[in-house]
């Protein structure tokens, strides 16, 4: 059963050249992010990077991520530039970094060490103090409005996730005794519970603090039930104090993706953009080669009428746009691009018995078509099933058979994607035979659409292993009529266990699939589910004992058609 959750997306202009969208003009992008992931340095070879935390400083973003090698800077969200040096640590996970009187700080998870940016665009950065008291898990530096800085931090299973404020007069010494904020309650709360799919009775691991502050309110938001499932989410307590007491919201968890391509909305960093829009870049989950093997996505994020924190992930995983204003509503973000891909007809060139061409159109990360080799000439195809407007495509190659690890050595993908109306006669859609940048989540948006019902690329080199890929996805607009509406559907609460809720409708017309729409107030249904094909939905992430209000949204080739809430 596929469960998932994404975003309506609405129609925005379009460009008006006849070619793929070069770097400069990008404005749109698809999760995961197509930045750098480094090999990790232990077996089995895989690529790997989670628990960002992302800071806007002097213009230029920064994005720090777990065991990378390094960081990187932007100055649009969109382009990237890897940053390595010998002035940080860059093997200890859960880094946090912030701004704290203008200057740019960074610090690893359980050290004693905080280091102080003199140039990060080149590297530079010199060492604050060595003497930090607290060696912690998780830490989220925060300056509040007044000056003050504190310091949130955890990450346990058994134990509570703290707050404390910090000297900023003082190298950032504690003031005071920590103060204990929360502790996972799976009994009570079901998305705590561990599993793809809220099942196990283990503890959960309730980690990651970070603290924002909106209209006053102080946002502590925390990540469940474990950085390796599907399910890994975020939740948040509120307060008017940034030492609390807080209290627990009702919406959590706020951010949440249990299914799609890719899945997961956890460990994550919440953040304004240049025009003051706020995002938050999150951990997504693969787990397959290893437990950590993970990817990094960015989402939007808006403060409904109420106050209450909502992360946009409705379809976080379809192409976005990068804002360059200060948006009114969220839908300005959602270019209205649907998805073409899903299950249509693949073939390839050869195939390895466990790596159909059929994994690599079936919405799932998770596995992958694979060539028997690594050679130049191996190819992958897909059948749209009629001619389509192809507004987008994404290759996410995978590593089969790889024998990389860290960055030293690494050869880019190289590739030709192509497309055609009648499978004789192609065109050049994307030329990246000569490419020399090592990304493998490459985003093609086109700028203006092209006519198509075939697609293929070709290899040309990979890295290591065998010629893989784990989603060709094509997005744009069919040819059917826009799906059939969801008029009715049948919910059953569990009665012995009320975090749990069974949900069944008919099938629709030019359904690809169905969005389930839930909240804890009628006029916001701030959570979502989403299925592809299945008719029924098991939902175990209910906050026990709360009332929801569910929608059930069909979506298909041409767009979506809301269902109405009961």
């Amino acid at each position: 059963m596929k469960i998932s959750n994404y975003l309506i997306p609405i129609t925005i202009l379009v460009a008006q050249l006849f070619t793929v969208q070069s770097a400069s003009s990008q404005q749109t992008f698809c999760n995961p992010l197509n930045i750098s992931y480094r090999f990790t340095l232990d077996k089995p070879s895989r690529r790997a990077a989670a628990d960002p935390v992302m800071v806007l400083h002097k213009d230029n973003y920064y994005l720090f991520a777990t065991a990378s090698g390094g960081y990187w800077h932007s100055k649009n969200l969109l382009h990237w530039t890897f940053v390595t040096t010998k002035d940080l640590p860059f093997e200890k996970d859960a880094p946090t970094a912030a701004v704290i009187n203008g200057e740019l700080y960074y610090m690893p998870l359980n050290s004693h060490i905080i280091y102080k940016a003199t140039d990060p665009v080149a590297g530079k950065w010199e060492v604050y103090t060595t003497t930090f008291p607290l060696a912690i898990g998780d830490p989220d530096f925060f300056q509040d409005t007044d000056g003050k800085v504190y310091m949130y931090y955890g990450c346990t299973n058994n134990d509570y996730l703290y707050a404390i404020q910090l000297d900023p007069g003082n190298q950032l010494k504690p003031i005071g005794q920590p103060v204990k904020v929360l502790r996972g309650d799976p009994a009570t709360r079901g998305w705590e519970r561990p599993g793809d799919f809220n099942t196990s009775t283990e503890r959960p691991w309730t980690e990651a603090p970070w603290m924002t502050k909106h209209n006053g309110k102080y946002y502590y938001q925390y990540s469940a039930p474990g950085t390796q499932y599907k399910s890994y989410a975020d939740g948040y307590f509120v307060s008017d104090n940034p030492l609390g007491p807080f209290t627990y919201s009702q919406t959590s968890p706020f951010s949440a993706k249990p299914e799609g391509f890719i899945t997961g909305a956890g460990h994550a960093s919440t953040f304004q953009d240049k025009y003051g829009n706020y995002w938050r870049v999150v951990t997504m989950v693969i787990s397959v080669k290893h437990i950590f093997e993970r990817r990094l996505g960015l989402i939007p994020v808006t403060f409904d009428k109420a106050d209450n924190m909502v992360a946009h992930t409705e379809f976080a995983d379809y192409p976005m746009v990068i804002p360059n204003h200060k948006m009114k509503d969220v839908s300005e973000l959602y270019p209205g691009w649907m998805m073409l891909s899903y299950k249509k007809t693949a073939e390839a060139s050869s195939s390895l018995d466990a790596n159909q061409p059929a994994l690599a159109v079936n919405e799932e990360i998770r596995d992958y078509w694979s060539a028997k080799t690594g050679d130049k000439g191996e190819w992958l195809g897909v059948d749209l099933g009629s001619v389509s407007t192809v507004k987008a495509v994404q290759l996410n190659f995978a590593e089969n058979n790889t024998q990389l690890f860290g960055r030293n050595g690494v050869l880019a993908q190289q590739y030709l994607l192509e497309y055609s109306i009648d499978k004789k006669n192609w065109k050049k859609l994307v030329d990246k035979t000569l490419n020399e940048e090592d990304l493998t989540h490459q985003y093609h948006a086109v700028e203006v659409p092209v006519k198509a019902r075939y697609l293929k690329v070709t290899n040309y080199r990979v890295p290591s292993g065998t010629f893989a890929i784990s989603g060709f996805r094509v997005f744009g607009l069919g040819t059917s009529k826009k799906p059939g509406k969801v008029n009715s559907f049948e919910m059953l609460r569990d009665v012995a266990d009320s975090r749990n809720v069974k949900l069944s409708w008919k099938k629709q017309p030019n359904a690809t699939g169905y969005n389930i729409r839930f909240g804890v107030q009628k006029n916001h249904l701030n959570r979502v589910y989403q299925v592809y094909n299945d008719t029924e939905l098991t939902i175990r992430s209910l906050n026990k004992d709360q009332k929801y209000w569910f929608a059930i949204d069909a979506f298909g080739e041409n767009g979506v058609t809301k269902g109405d809430v009961q």
